[in-house]
């Protein structure tokens, strides 16, 4: 029996750009090309704006909210700033510069696919997932935090596609995920705090930037200042609702302990704290230790030591390390520079410039553990 398609419906004057979107559409599994002729509610609605684009984002915004079409997305040959962002506002989901890349239509179609089946899903009743945070935070700057935070979760992420991975960024200064994995993102974890109260599955899949791994990312907010205070409620309500979309929810806190990271201190399944072996690093791991046995939270048993740009032949050893911290190392990262780093600049993960290299091996690994698919070491992480 064939399966059902999801519906398009072409709202696209110009004949060229008409033919090149049906040509996109139809190639794409799963979809199929709606006539006008055709009567009922399309699951798609893809319009061209021309001359007149306030009225046509109205058009959009109406489509939507009538049920025309359950999502809509834009195309047209000027991409203003000003327009993209009423049209977000309006519902809008994707934007199409002309030409039409046809590798972003399709990307654009299968992460629709995906939100509508997590739609469907969650209207029927489906089990919900129990997801577990994973909070990374730093001994301080520069230690390699966001390295281990992005190559964690989307080491998750690819090595099962049916595990849903979350990857937030919690830094409100510089938080830099968006450049180490080159996307772009119209929305960030601040404006999602502000629609607390809307908040659900689909609307968060929605504003959520998918990278190529399937990670779901959540950036820093863009502003340095914002009169919206974000109080520990907004974080639990937000953190309860990602943990019934997502198994993992790997979190950048950076090195900041404000209101914001003590509450997903609290709520973490577990905490990893990257480190150097450097006696400033160790000796800041050592107070954060102090400070979370003072304060009863996150449990030492939660709490995870990660060695990063581990040398065999350093100074302070891992067993000096261990003896002075009174805690064992639950893993150390080899250090590569060269492999690091362009992967920084490239906006890529480690294991897309070499998945053969010792670090991206070490960073498959430790997300093996965490899952508990090392065939090597048997994972004693406290959600299991």
């Amino acid at each position: 029996m064939e399966l059902m398609k999801l519906k398009v419906r072409l709202q696209i004057r110009d004949e060229n750009v008409r033919q090149e979107m049906s040509r996109i559409i139809t190639a794409v599994e799963g979809f199929a090309i709606y006539g006008d002729a055709d009567a009922g509610p399309a699951d798609l609605l893809i319009l061209q704006l021309g001359d007149h684009p306030e009225e046509e984002i109205k058009q959009a915004r109406q489509a939507v909210s009538s049920g025309i079409a359950k999502e809509v997305f834009l195309t047209s040959k000027l991409m203003q700033p000003e327009m993209l962002l009423e049209a977000m506002r309006a519902g809008v989901k994707e934007f199409f510069a002309q030409p039409v890349n046809a590798d972003e239509v399709k990307r654009a179609l299968r992460n629709l696919g995906e939100r509508l089946a997590s739609r469907t899903f969650q209207q029927t009743g489906g089990p919900k997932r129990q997801g577990k945070i994973i909070d990374v935070v730093g001994s301080k700057g520069g230690v390699g935090t966001t390295t281990v935070a992005v190559n964690l979760a989307t080491n998750l992420a690819e090595a099962d596609r049916n595990t849903m991975v979350a990857l937030i960024d919690m830094n409100l200064l510089f938080g830099e995920i968006p450049l180490f994995l080159s996307i772009e993102s119209a929305f960030d974890w601040m404006e999602v705090a502000k629609n607390i109260t809307r908040i659900d599955s689909t609307y968060l899949l929605s504003v959520m930037s998918r990278h190529a791994s399937g990670v779901h990312i959540l950036p820093s907010p863009a502003k340095v200042l914002d009169e919206f205070r974000v109080t520990p409620e907004v974080i639990e309500a937000l953190m309860g609702q990602m943990k019934s979309m997502f198994d993992y929810i790997v979190i950048d806190s950076g090195q900041v302990l404000d209101d914001i990271s003590g509450t997903i201190l609290r709520l973490a399944d577990s905490l990893i704290i990257v480190t150097l072996l450097s006696l400033p690093c160790l000796i800041n791991v050592k107070r954060l230790l102090d400070h979370f046995q003072k304060y009863g939270y996150p449990r030492d048993e939660r709490i995870r030591i990660l060695v990063n740009r581990h040398h065999k032949n350093s100074r302070i050893s891992l067993a000096d390390a261990e003896k002075s911290l009174k805690k064992p190392v639950y893993w150390n990262v080899p250090n590569d520079f060269q492999t690091s780093m362009s992967a920084i600049n490239q906006g890529k993960t480690l294991s897309a410039i070499d998945p053969a290299a010792e670090i991206s091996v070490s960073f498959k690994e430790l997300a093996d553990l965490i899952a508990e698919k090392s065939p090597k070491k048997k994972s004693i992480l406290p959600w299991r």
